[in-house]
């Protein structure tokens, strides 16, 4: 079976576009893939985080993660942190890594606009996601369009690391689906969901009550016009919404076209919101009834385990090939 990687930072609520662009396709991807899903709590650290929150935030990813159908027992769902092997192979790839390529990250230079000190940990990231992904040799990686760049800098180092100590790494590969990967704000389209986004009504969290949900999408911008249709071009943010509807209802987009032709956006949103709650409510139950069970702590051991058995073969391996002594 190839080989999976991804990741979500454990810094805010994880919110309905981080389920439709990344979540929902980790639970379609464990039925044929290994696959690796961590909650890259290391990554969350480039930004000063309060502890309390680091510590509630990670946990509610990971089991987000359970609640929304990935299985424990088709893949490993763990903490960055508890596989010792990425921060060290992370250190030993931002020793291949340039100034330049890291200066030229596009995240590097959003994050850190505007602000009197950055960081190195916010600088050198990049090389540390590279580290999570080639510890594994992934084959695919699920990214949305922002994180591609990072994926390019990962081949790049893959193929320097190979071209310098021997044909070692896979050179990974991007997976994005057509559809969904890139749910927008519902207060400007122009702009990616976002949880660090300090507006609470840009997004719904994964874990907003219903009565939250349905006023935030009643209160969700939407273009000039009255008509239901898909034109991200002319109408981005109805189609986003649609896109939404689409990706919670099962529904092609041409399909919920056809369902709300000749209405208005009133109708629509109201229905929209119901699909939404539809698709979160069970979700919702289901993150409940693991927080309480306390079975949580023991799956995070369990696939930490198995990922760190995979990890230190990579990390010997990388080790012996560039010349340190084994133990």
């Amino acid at each position: 079976m190839k080989k999976v990687l991804s990741g979500i930072q454990p810094s805010g609520k994880l919110t309905l576009g981080n389920y439709i662009g990344a979540i929902k396709n980790f639970v379609t991807l464990q039925q044929d893939h290994a696959c690796n899903f961590m909650v890259v709590d290391l990554h969350a650290i480039t930004v000063p985080q309060e502890p309390a929150a680091l510590t509630e935030q990670s946990e509610a990813v990971a089991a987000l993660y359970i609640a929304a159908g990935i299985d424990p027992n088709k893949a490993n769902v763990y903490l960055q942190s508890h596989v010792m092997q990425h921060a060290q192979l992370g250190w030993l790839l931002t020793t291949l890594t340039s100034m330049g390529e890291l200066e030229r990250m596009t995240q590097f230079k959003d994050k850190s606009a505007g602000k009197e000190s950055v960081g190195a940990g916010l600088f050198v990231y990049p090389a540390l996601m590279a580290a999570d992904i080639l510890i594994y040799n992934a084959d695919l990686v699920p990214v949305g369009e922002d994180q591609k760049q990072h994926l390019e800098l990962t081949r790049d180092l893959a193929g320097r690391f190979n071209h310098r100590f021997g044909d070692y790494f896979t050179l990974p590969e991007p997976y994005i689906p057509e559809v969904g990967a890139r749910i927008m704000s519902l207060d400007d389209a122009s702009k990616k969901m976002s949880k660090s986004n300090p507006n609470p009504g840009s997004y719904i969290a994964l874990l907003d009550t219903p009565d939250e949900i349905r006023k935030k999408l009643s209160r969700a911008t939407t273009d000039s016009g009255r008509e239901v249709k898909f034109d991200p071009a002319s109408k981005p943010e109805v189609s986003n919404l649609i896109t939404i509807y689409s990706q919670c209802s099962g529904l092609s987009i041409a399909e919920v076209e056809q369902r709300y032709e000749g209405q208005m956006y009133g109708p629509f949103k109201k229905d929209l919101a119901e699909v939404v709650v539809g698709v979160l409510e069970p979700l919702q139950q289901r993150y409940r009834e693991i927080r309480e069970s306390g079975e949580l702590r023991n799956i995070l051991r369990q696939g930490a385990e198995r990922a760190s058995e995979m990890a230190e073969r990579t990390l010997q391996d990388v080790q012996r090939l560039m010349g340190f002594v084994g133990k």
